[in-house]
């Protein structure tokens, strides 16, 4: 009797889950718990990246009910465009003079800040204004300062003899100007990111760096200092192209692509032909092309800059 009772209750007490079974378990738990998250993320970011691929494939006007399947009609028509082939040489001229310029005077002025004593954060708030405000109400702002008659840039260059330009109407000054402003734009964001960063490095490094016989500052910031803003600098570069990349506030206030489209670049060349001559499909195509360059810029900072970055 005894023998059957203590047989039954091993029967009937409860078995532990297989390491299997927990697997699974664990697994659905999991797939519940992250369901909200990724279904925001294909609607919000993959579902539109999809349907603008498979528009670029379509001839789909804005307000049309209808579209049709073209191939890619869209696509030889962008390799045969003109306007896209310099709406792209201006992006990446752009791009090419507003990242480093920036990155390089960003970093500038945050060395000269950080060894200031008095006055840091009133010139910290200063520099970082133009990321705070506006940016087409300084746009404008812009417009008035570069204005060919009484704009403020030409006549300080008139009390020093020298005939002002029509900054904005000129072909071989337009897209600099605009290059100039993103740089204005782009230099105090920069310029906290890396005080930031500067302010993270140890001070225990530089007197150290000092007795190993590091006497000059230039020393100092090239064993030092530079080193250590690896991860802060891939960061500020990466960042800084994709906001060039995007570039349009500047152009649609100030030049609207002219003269001559000289300084139409690409995400103007999205909205123009989406939201003025209503090409949807073909504005589609050209968004492909922009989320290319922004993928490589990506993979470029997950493949190679981050591995020759010192991140101790």
């Amino acid at each position: 009797m005894a023998d059957q009772a203590i047989s039954s209750g091993i029967a009937a007490a409860p078995t532990r889950p297989r390491d299997g079974e927990r697997t699974v378990r664990h697994g659905a738990v999991a797939g519940l718990l992250v369901a909200p998250a990724t279904f925001l993320i294909f609607l919000l970011l993959i579902g539109p990246v999809i349907a603008v691929v498979g528009m670029s494939f379509t001839d789909y006007q804005l307000g049309e009910t209808t579209l049709n399947f073209v191939g890619l009609a869209n696509y030889r028509e962008m390799i045969e465009s003109e306007v896209f082939w310099k709406s792209l040489a201006n992006t990446l001229i752009y791009v090419a003079v507003v990242v480093p310029v920036s990155v390089f005077l960003g970093l500038g002025f945050a060395l000269l800040i950080q060894s200031c004593t008095i006055g840091k954060a009133f010139y910290r708030a200063v520099y970082f204004l133009p990321v705070m405000a506006t940016l087409v109400a300084m746009a404008i702002v812009w417009s008035v300062v570069l204005n060919p008659d009484f704009g403020l840039l030409n006549l300080t260059l008139r009390l020093f003899g020298i005939d002002g330009f029509n900054w904005l109407n000129d072909p071989g000054t337009a897209l600099l100007t605009i290059c100039g402003i993103g740089v204005w734009q782009a230099l105090g964001f920069n310029m906290v990111l890396f005080m930031a960063g500067l302010g993270a490095i140890p001070r225990d490094l530089y007197d150290a760096a000092e007795i190993d016989g590091a006497a000059m500052a230039l020393d100092r910031f090239r064993t030092v200092t530079w080193p250590l803003l690896g991860p802060v600098t891939m960061f500020v570069v990466v960042i800084t192209g994709i906001r060039s990349f995007q570039v349009f506030d500047t152009v649609h206030v100030l030049t609207k692509g002219g003269p001559n489209k000289a300084t139409e670049v690409l995400i103007y060349s999205v909205y123009a032909e989406g939201f003025e001559f209503f090409r949807s499909a073909y504005a589609a195509t050209l968004v492909v092309v922009f989320l290319v360059f922004v993928m490589a810029l990506t993979v470029i900072k997950a493949r190679v800059i981050e591995r020759r970055v010192h991140y101790g």
